[in-house]
């Protein structure tokens, strides 16, 4: 008796554990029926008991369903899907089942719910009787903030534009006479407690009077009302704290009053059952009694294998960042997705020498005697140097410790003694790799640093910086002094410095062409093609390039072979100061090897870029024709070029770039672990944003701390897009708009293009036939804009 009543307890005990599994959280847009909650989580539709419980899924596309609501039977549910591409209304049982498409709309380019716009054709709820599915859509607006609300039958078929000219998110009277809406849809947008023109109000309109009423006007948010009986539930941030919560407003005494009291997380997208409304927050989801207004958690478990997030080998070659030549040209070293690999420029092996998908590698930087490779990595949770030994038999290791800034522009000096960066906090520093001490070089008063550049003899450092006037100007610094002069006086825009090979002259960008073009619709002036290569000679007593050529013999002084130091007078540059006499446009990535300069220009008169050449001993420009960037070897000799995507490594170009072969990027492949790099991608964001945002006392917010209370929702994330949300959630704490998330590795759904037909069309009741009430002429003399009705004709014409 006593062993049988022991098994019993463990029975029970062992129950126990498996009925309270990990609770699910990040769970989206859900809706009530009954005792029958769906909501979306990882771009799927589930469905749980009201009381909680493990929750059963209901589709399994790759592409985003969302938006579900129960019909007011509670058989069947719309929601807003992908299946079929576009993002469209359909139709399932609410068992489950096949779902039926009920909707066949234009083509938006910004259609994902990751966007701040926000996925078009977004289910609303259904009319009281039924019969068909409420809507808000985009289709025929050119202006995303606006759409139109729309119904379609339940059935299928054509939709019908309700009488409003514009609308968000709305709801039915409970007689189907009225319906309650915003005018405008922002929801997706990372503005949390914003307070401009575009704050949403309430208001009803009356489908028989063809009345609108507005029912609150604050100078709060009040948004997503739902008409329940004599009350108006809505969302709104109107509390001191402005955290969004549910109110409720009484039609008769027009009286509001707060439902929830939500300190932490905002409640998401409220929708309204048949006696609950279901809502998010902090990633549950929660159900309030409309009777008594009592709020409840639902307890949810999921047991799923999370496709959308496990490992998976996957090739990165097409998300090349940046790449670097090893000295000699034989290898190169390329980032892609937070990793770095070196890869053959002939036949021999690919190595991917960091494999860390919980950090962001990048920015490499091959040292010039081949011996290692620098780059940056947020390994440690903030941005450091770090060295890897270019033969990948040793891990990399740490140059710099405690960073608490965003760093860029790694730079070897020449000798591979020291490395040079910039940084956010506007600084220019170098340390020395041996002994791993830091050097402050320069730090700007207005603006960051991001091109500074090493003299060939490693003993001086240029760059442009921003000056008191608000252009750019060039300045140098001695290593040995530590002393910065300036180069250029600050009165016109300089950039992009680079030393002569030679070691004689510092080229530079500066925009000191000043041709205005005129407006031929009023009198506007417009400058472009501003900039041309200057170079200033960095001694007095080195001639200029440019002086009248003779044929008398020059007495020239034997050079010292040994001679290694450039000789720089720091004043009178711009008595030294000549114009490179090649076409004015936009120039970048300047590098020169011996007396010549390589260049990238750009230009309005051009179609593609131009990549080309300039010597100062033959005084002529050579174009190289077109690639996307270059990097010069070490020794001269080689570079890596990019082009239309591909790389190759060819001798250093004197004509034309016909590169024969490219660098095989087949072997470039990470062992993909979602979760790290999902992880990584959160913490970088929070470090950008602290780093970068204007307000350097982040507008009075607790940084760390709301770093803090959202990282909780990361170990539930499954799909790109709930990453998304989650860092738009915590950017929005900000209080500060255009702040925006956008982008990510989504799911591919082949999106199918539909135009439209030039034509309004409207349902016939009487005969179920569609009705043609306006067709749009559109302009034969543009053919973007050429009407479907006027081809007809012309298709007519010559039959």
């Amino acid at each position: 008796m006593f062993s049988i009543r022991i098994l019993g307890i463990l029975l029970v005990l062992a129950a126990a554990g498996v009925s309270y599994a990990e609770e699910a959280r990040l769970l989206r847009f859900p809706a009530i029926h009954g005792d029958q909650v769906v909501f979306t989580f990882a771009g799927d539709l589930y469905t749980v008991n009201s009381k909680g419980g493990v929750a059963r899924r209901l589709t399994s596309h790759s592409g985003f369903e969302m938006f579900p609501k129960f019909s007011p039977d509670g058989k069947s549910i719309a929601f807003t899907g992908q299946y079929d591409g576009n993002t469209e209304i359909y139709k399932i049982p609410s068992t489950g089942g096949e779902p039926k498409r009920l909707t066949w709309t234009s083509t938006l380019g910004r259609d994902e719910v990751s966007d701040r716009m926000g996925p078009n054709n977004i289910t609303l709820g259904w009319t009281p009787d039924g019969k068909d599915v409420l809507f808000r859509s985009r289709m025929t607006t050119f202006n995303d903030f606006l759409g139109q609300l729309y119904t379609v039958n339940a059935n299928g078929g054509l939709h019908e534009e309700l009488p409003l000219p514009r609308g968000g998110f709305a709801s039915y009277s409970p007689d189907g006479s009225k319906i309650v809406y915003n005018r405008i849809f922002r929801e997706f947008r990372t503005w949390k407690r914003y307070r401009g023109g575009m704050c949403d109000d309430i208001w009803t309109y009356d489908f028989k009077t063809k009345k609108t009423e507005q029912l609150v006007d604050t100078l709060d948010q009040e948004i997503e009302p739902m008409w329940f009986k004599d009350r108006i539930y809505f969302l709104s941030d109107r509390e001191p704290s402005k955290r969004m919560n549910l109110y409720v407003l009484n039609l008769a005494t027009k009286a509001v009053k707060q439902v929830t009291t939500f300190a932490d997380f905002d409640v998401k997208f409220p929708s309204l059952g048949d006696k609950a409304i279901a809502f998010e927050q902090a990633g549950y989801i929660w159900k309030l009694d409309l009777e008594t207004d009592k709020v409840e958690k639902i307890r949810i478990e999921l047991n799923e294998d999370f496709a959308t997030s496990r490992t998976a080998l996957l090739s990165v070659a097409d998300k090349v960042a940046s790449g670097t030549p090893s000295p000699d040209g034989k290898r190169v070293c390329l980032s892609a997705r937070g990793e770095l690999f070196t890869i053959p420029a002939g036949p021999g092996i690919t190595r991917n020498f960091t494999n860390t998908p919980g950090a962001h590698d990048r920015d490499p930087h091959w040292s010039p005697d081949g011996k290692n490779i620098a780059f940056i990595s947020d390994i440690s949770g903030e941005d450091e140097i770090m060295l890897v030994s270019s033969d990948a038999k040793s891990a990399p290791t740490a140059l710099t410790t405690k960073g608490d800034v965003y760093k860029y522009s790694l730079s070897w000096s020449p000798d591979s003694k020291k490395i040079l960066w910039t940084d956010r906090k506007f600084r220019v520093r170098y340390l020395d790799v041996a002994t791993k001490q830091i050097i402050e070089v320069a730090q700007s008063k207005h603006w960051e640093i991001n091109d500074a550049v090493w003299s060939p003899d490693s003993k001086w450092v240029s760059w442009s910086e921003t000056s008191d006037t608000g252009m750019d100007k060039i300045r140098i610094y001695n290593l040995e002094t530590k002393v910065a002069t300036d180069v250029t006086d600050g009165w016109h825009e300089s950039n992009s410095p680079a030393f002569s090979g030679d070691g004689k002259f510092l080229f530079y960008v500066s925009n000191r062409d000043l041709n205005p073009i005129y407006s031929s619709t009023e009198w506007n002036h417009a400058y472009r093609d501003m900039a041309r290569i200057y170079a200033v000679a960095l001694a007095k007593d080195t001639p200029s390039p440019f002086k009248p050529k003779t044929d008398e013999p020059e007495n020239k002084p034997v050079a010292d072979a040994k001679e290694k130091d450039s000789k720089i007078d720091l004043t009178g540059f711009s008595d030294r100061t000549f114009q490179i006499p090649t076409p004015a446009g936009n120039y970048r990535n300047l590098q020169s090897v011996g007396s010549a300069v390589w260049y990238i220009r750009s230009s309005s008169k051009d179609p593609r870029s131009t990549f080309a050449t300039y010597d100062l001993a033959t005084r002529a420009e050579t174009n190289l024709g077109s690639v996307g960037s270059f990097d010069i070897t070490a020794d001269g000799k080689k570079t890596l070029v990019s082009v239309d995507g591909k790389f190759a490594v060819i001798d250093l170009p004197k004509g034309p770039v016909t590169p024969s072969s490219f660098l095989d990027l087949s072997g470039m492949e990470v062992q993909l672990d979602r979760k790290a790099e999902w992880k990584q991608i959160y913490h970088e964001c929070w470090r950008q944003m602290r780093d970068f945002f204007y307000d350097p006392n982040l507008h009075g917010v607790d940084w760390v701390a709301l770093r803090n209370r959202y990282e909780t929702l990361l170990p539930h994330v499954r799909h790109r897009a709930d990453l998304s949300y989650v860092i738009g959630e915590l950017i929005g704490e900000l209080n500060a708009g255009h702040a925006y998330v956008g982008g990510g590795d989504l799911p591919a759904v082949r999106k199918i293009p539909l135009g439209q037909l030039g034509a309004k069309l409207e349902k016939h009741a009487p005969s179920g036939y569609v009705k043609i009430t306006r067709i749009l002429e559109g302009s034969t003399w543009e053919p973007g804009l050429t009407s479907p009705k006027h081809l007809l004709i012309k298709l007519v014409s010559l039959l």
